[in-house]
């Protein structure tokens, strides 16, 4: 059997190409095995897709080929289910009774192509002989990519996402990184990060892209910020759990339940809402951080000197806290421009009563310029990497 994961470049031993034909109909199945053995095919027929999904993960094809209407598991059901263990295997579906919404269904979530049936044979064989051209291209492109030293392996369609993000959610954790205060390094708080064990999205990056692809951010901002509301029973006394939110994680409902794991411990929540991403889209984004506020949130805005230019976010999310990109710490004693810079940021947000935090300090150097500059709060390698709940930082003398 299968291990479950998603074969990215697995491919059946030389010779012919092999097609799985998956319908309940025995006659028309058999009439297509004959066609395409004719063309020297090498076939495998399954009258339902459990029986198919039984040898995708005993054998490797170059093509499935299924109908949609099928008792139990539909051809659709199917299509997703092979992802999960076939990241590449182009599928046709084919119904005998075709529909626009059904059509567009299945190309949405990534069939090849959709037939009606009973498909004429050249139809048939154009069809196949397609699929199995494209199956090696994508073959291709995998192999360059690992030449290149830059495996990918993400699926190309919605059916193979949708499955790898299921993964991701089901296997994430969250790590933790801590904040220190800079005029004693005792903890001020500490960042979320979320991770996860699906090879497809290897980075909170991926997963975060998938989440915007499939239109699922909501799932993944719940995911989130359960897992680190649970995690943070454990934290130490006193500390701050910073959450990362995505503007549009301001517009789901279940952030703002007073019966939440989060909300339940608001007063001692940092929510991070990015600069990388525009919030022109949330329109009554003041009143919405007003009632985060009232259940006892803080708010920061994260990434500031990466994102978007301009005051709009500044005017709309009053932040109570304000973390400085690490693309400006990143080097800053040995560039005047960005020292300038994080001294100006530093200066102006002290003056608006905001809590300045420095990402990414890395160096001694580095940790010496940023609190020079006036910089409240310090997140960074120097200190501690993102861990287990909950890493104890270095202290740097």
């Amino acid at each position: 059997m299968s291990s479950g994961r998603a074969r990215a470049t697995e491919r059946p031993a030389a010779g012919p190409k092999s097609v799985l034909i998956v319908d309940d109909e025995p006659a028309i199945a058999h009439a297509y095995r004959r066609i395409l053995e004719a063309a020297a095919y090498c076939v495998v027929v399954a009258d339902r897709g459990e029986t198919a999904i039984d040898s995708i993960t005993r054998q490797a094809f170059d093509v499935v080929i299924s109908d949609i209407q099928m008792p139990g598991m539909t051809g659709v059901e199917l299509l997703r289910a092979v992802r999960t263990l076939d990241l590449d295997v182009p599928v046709i579906l084919m119904t005998g009774a075709p529909s626009v919404e059904t059509a567009i269904e299945a190309v949405n979530l990534g069939a090849l192509q959709y037939l009606a049936k009973p498909a004429p044979n050249q139809v048939l064989l154009q069809a196949v002989e397609r699929a199995t051209r494209l199956h090696q291209i994508a073959r291709v492109k995998r192999d360059a990519l690992k030449l290149r030293g830059e495996a990918d392996a993400q699926a190309g369609d919605r059916a193979g996402l949708q499955a790898n993000f299921a993964r991701a959610l089901q296997t994430m954790s969250m790590a933790f990184q801590p904040i220190v205060r800079a005029s004693d390094q005792r903890i001020f708080g500490y960042e979320a990060l979320m991770r996860s064990s699906e090879e497809s999205l290897p980075h909170p990056g991926a997963i975060l892209g998938a989440a915007e692809r499939l239109d699922r951010l909501d799932d993944l901002g719940r995911r989130v910020r359960d897992l680190s509301a649970e995690a943070f029973e454990r934290a130490p006394d006193e500390a701050f759990l910073f959450v990362n939110l995505h503007p549009r994680d301001l517009l789901d409902p279940t952030l703002y339940e007073p019966s939440s794991p989060l909300t339940k411990i608001a007063r001692q929540v940092v929510l991070e809402i990015t600069e990388r991403s525009a919030i022109d889209d949330v329109k009554d984004i003041q009143i919405r951080v007003a009632a985060l506020r009232r259940l006892g949130f803080r708010i920061a805005i994260d990434d500031l000197g990466a994102g978007y230019a301009g005051l709009s976010s500044f005017a709309a999310l009053e932040p109570e806290i304000v973390k400085l990109d690490m693309s400006l710490i990143r080097n800053v004693h040995r560039s005047e421009i960005r020292q300038r810079l994080v001294g100006s940021m530093a200066s102006v947000c002290k003056e608006m009563n905001m809590r300045v935090v420095a990402e990414g300090v890395e160096l001694r150097e580095e940790y010496a310029i940023v609190r020079e500059a006036g910089c409240d709060l310090l997140q960074g390698y120097l200190f501690a990497r993102p861990g287990v709940p909950f890493p104890e930082p270095s202290r740097v003398s």
